[in-house]
């Protein structure tokens, strides 16, 4: 094999803020696999809080190259092992690898991924479309410049209340919470009772991420239902959130790729788990992979190219808040500045 990589700066539409801080741009790093002419992608973000950036993922491939080129890539799952050991603190250049390894095979087997990786599924949920943190009448404005059937909307801060019951007076989509670890017992306590009223469906990550005897409380007194996503960053974190939770969100980039993922939702599933899959602001080549793993989940958060100004590539399609898997071989995406 040979492997070329880019790093990108890509734009948002509007700054993108959480509880954990505001971004302008979403640093993000590319990876292209070719064997004998055909090439496979994958994608990973630099995320600050993950204290990963897209310059480390470059320096230890850069470090490591020659030894990946040399693997012989028969199964995705294989060379996902392979890399595990190859990377071991470095889940996101995992990811952005596996990734790349699953959409070559898929091109050499003249197959969507959708295919190999969630055969006899049923059809894809709804996405939703993500809101930041900003001043209520600016997140209305957002909110109405993208009519969408479910919200995922970011709280964490003062006024999340006030700001959850303004914007319900605007629409009657569904509205997801995601606090990213900003409230205490104490909030949640007493916010989500009135946010169960104000027709929210779930909340994502009330908690610090490892205040599990907090989550414990809010779990036996929640009205609604909690998923875990800093909670649960890999296939380790699956079985402890158990009786904390009632669900987990993947994220292929903190998990490792597509292959852990794919494990991380059996294992879910039997432990009496909902799923849902995330994204962390990929391009259309990231938000692709979770596309075809999307008819394996309950939920579904892969709005990345919506939120960004630029995108990478071209082949995804939103209709209705559904994001249509691709149909063509391998990731199914065809990027806008080939390498």
């Amino acid at each position: 094999m040979q492997i070329r990589y880019k790093i990108f700066n890509l734009p948002f539409r509007h700054p993108f803020t959480i509880s954990k801080g505001t971004k302008t741009h979403q640093p993000t790093f590319v990876v292209e696999l070719e064997w004998n002419g055909v090439k496979g992608y994958g994608e990973a973000p630099g995320i600050s809080y993950y204290d990963m950036p897209v310059e480390l993922m470059a320096e230890q491939l850069e470090a490591k190259k020659k030894m990946v080129e040399r693997f012989a890539l028969t199964d995705p799952e294989r060379f996902w092992h392979f890399l595990h050991h190859l990377f071991p603190s470095n889940s996101f250049l995992v990811c952005a690898l596996d990734m790349a390894g699953w959409d070559l095979m898929g091109k050499l087997r003249k197959l969507p991924l959708y295919r190999m990786l969630a055969e006899g599924a049923t059809a894809a949920p709804v996405t939703d479309y993500t809101l930041g943190i900003d001043t209520t009448d600016r997140m209305v404005k957002k909110m109405m410049e993208m009519p969408w059937p479910v919200y995922k909307i970011k709280v964490g801060t003062d006024g999340d209340l006030e700001r959850i019951l303004a914007l319900r007076k605007h629409t009657d989509s569904i509205f997801r919470l995601d606090a990213n670890a900003g409230w205490t017992l104490d909030q949640a306590l007493e916010m989500i009772p009135l946010l169960h009223q104000a027709g929210v469906e779930l909340i994502e990550q009330p908690l610090a991420k490892d205040d599990f005897q907090g989550m414990k409380i809010l779990y036996d007194r929640s009205p609604l239902p909690l998923f875990a996503d800093e909670s649960c960053v890999s296939e380790k974190d699956v079985e402890k959130c158990a009786g904390y939770f009632n669900g987990i969100n993947i994220k292929l980039t903190k998990c490792g790729g597509i292959t852990p993922a794919r494990r991380m939702i059996k294992q879910a599933r039997a432990l009496g788990m909902q799923v849902m899959l995330g994204c962390m602001n990929e391009s259309s080549i990231g938000t692709a992979a979770i596309a075809h793993l999307s008819p394996l989940a309950d939920y579904l958060d892969a709005d990345g190219p919506l939120l960004l100004a630029e995108d990478l590539a071209n082949g995804l399609h939103y209709e209705k808040g559904r994001l249509a898997i691709p149909e063509a071989a391998g990731l199914g995406i065809d990027l806008l500045d080939p390498f």
